[in-house]
């Protein structure tokens, strides 16, 4: 926000009461070496790092940034440490409750801390997505002038929820979800420094695995968790976080399950078998283990789009779609609401008739051609559309199926080797049934036998 006397008595208070502010906020890094993670980010001579001088040769680069990456990934972070890297003035932003009178305000202010005191201004502008074109629009002016460097942080794709002419005029910055072993080092500095808990606890082991498992990649999940828990152990006069003061705190129980180990491919095995095996109440219950062992969503959703295909396939051609659908939203929302997309497909695939022909004609037709039983392509299905096809007799004979009744011509379209050979063997449950008539009608018609 807008610096203020309200905000610098804050700052003060901060100061001389450190416990005042949030973990999360204590912790934050304060140079880009002190970043976790994003180290594609932060190599020598990157972006970032021209941004902020670290490169050598003075500032340079773009005067707008998006950041883009899922929550707790160091947005926010990167924006202050620019800040404070450039002695920029550092302006913070909500799309959710700001609008073109506050963007406009900080604007103005940005030309008069420039022109007034040759100080200039870093506008962090988060969830920049949930402004309107016209909102954005509003940015342009302030950009292409460098009147501000702008920062705006987004958890959704760029491509997508921003403006063609802010993106064109500003460099985008992807970062990727933070690993178990960056988490761990971020709960480890904060066990550690003065200005997180200043060594005055313990984090053992079966502890800290469940504040990666609560985290899910979020620095910032993790820090508040922790720094529940250690008011809970404070409080009790414990000298130690212990995982049963831990849940307590963070009212979330800790589950048996290694998102690197056994655990990982047993629960996610369980669930597409018990999906396959139409138990419905099986499946929710080990897609509920995933979730609060924060399994990442997009793999849980990769793994219902593999069974759409492969144990219902043509049964319910609507399966397929509604697990793409599904793994589409998780990506533009993620957890918590994630659990209710990923709820809704998995018990549409569960409850679905099964049928698993699609897997195995793609299985026996790759079979055939691994073997070496390709053959060559029919002389008048080859490409016809150049010079000299016609004199090699290249399309030539080939009747056009719209040209006939039931557009279904009578002529050969396998290799001769592999004629009559049949890879799709429709069953006859839920739609695939209707499938088998028709392929019935139409093998007859392709081999001429039938009118």
């Amino acid at each position: 926000m807008e610096p203020d006397l309200f905000s610098a008595a804050a700052e003060e208070r901060r100061e001389r009461d450190p416990a005042s502010t949030p973990l999360a906020v204590r912790m934050r890094p304060r140079t880009l070496d002190e970043v976790v993670g994003q180290q594609h980010l932060l190599r020598k001579g990157s972006p970032l790092r021209r941004l902020v001088g670290d490169a050598g040769g003075g500032r340079t680069g773009a005067s707008s940034v998006i950041l883009w990456g899922p929550p707790g990934t160091g947005k926010t972070t990167l924006a202050y440490v620019v800040s404070k890297a450039t002695n920029k003035r550092f302006v913070e932003l909500s799309a959710i409750t700001a609008g073109v009178k506050e963007v406009r305000a900080v604007i103005e202010s940005a030309k008069r801390q420039s022109g007034g005191y040759e100080r200039e201004t870093v506008l962090f502008l988060d969830e920049i997505h949930r402004f309107s074109k016209a909102q954005q629009d509003s940015l342009l002016p302030a950009v292409e002038n460098r009147w501000v460097t702008l920062i705006a942080a987004t958890t959704e794709n760029p491509y997508f929820s921003i403006i063609s002419p802010l993106l064109s005029r500003s460099l985008l910055l992807t970062l990727e979800p933070l690993g178990d072993d960056d988490v761990r080092g971020v709960l480890r500095r904060a066990l550690a420094e003065e200005r997180g808990l200043g060594g005055a606890l313990a984090l053992p082991e079966d502890s800290e695995d469940h504040l990666l498992r609560i985290a899910g990649g979020d620095a910032r999940r993790a820090l508040t968790a922790l720094e529940a828990g250690a008011g809970a152990a404070a409080a009790k006069g414990e000298d130690a976080i212990t995982l049963e003061t831990l849940e307590e705190s963070v009212d979330r129980a800790a589950v048996a399950y290694d998102r690197d180990g056994d655990q990982h491919y047993d629960v996610a095995s369980a669930l597409i078998k018990s999906i396959r095996g139409s138990d419905v109440d099986a499946a929710l219950h080990y897609l509920a283990r995933m979730i609060t062992a924060g399994e990442d969503p997009r793999f849980i959703a990769r793994r219902l789009m593999i069974s759409a295909s492969e144990d219902i396939g043509l049964a319910d051609p609507t399966a397929l779609p509604t697990a793409v659908a599904a793994a589409q939203a998780v990506a533009m929302i993620g957890f918590p609401e994630a659990s209710l997309i990923l709820s809704h497909a998995t018990i549409a695939l569960a409850l679905a008739p099964k049928s698993n022909a699609a897997t195995t004609a793609i299985g026996a037709a790759l079979e055939d051609v691994r073997a070496g039983r390709a053959g060559t392509v029919p002389p008048h299905l080859r490409d016809g559309h150049y010079k000299g096809a016609a004199k090699l007799g290249h399309a030539q004979g080939y009747v056009y199926p719209h040209d006939v009744p039931g557009a279904i011509a009578a002529q050969q379209y396998l290799p001769e080797e592999l004629v009559g050979r049949q890879y799709y063997e429709p069953t006859r449950y839920g739609a695939e049934a209707r499938y088998a008539d028709v392929l019935e009608r139409v093998r007859s018609r392709l081999a001429g036998t039938s009118e």
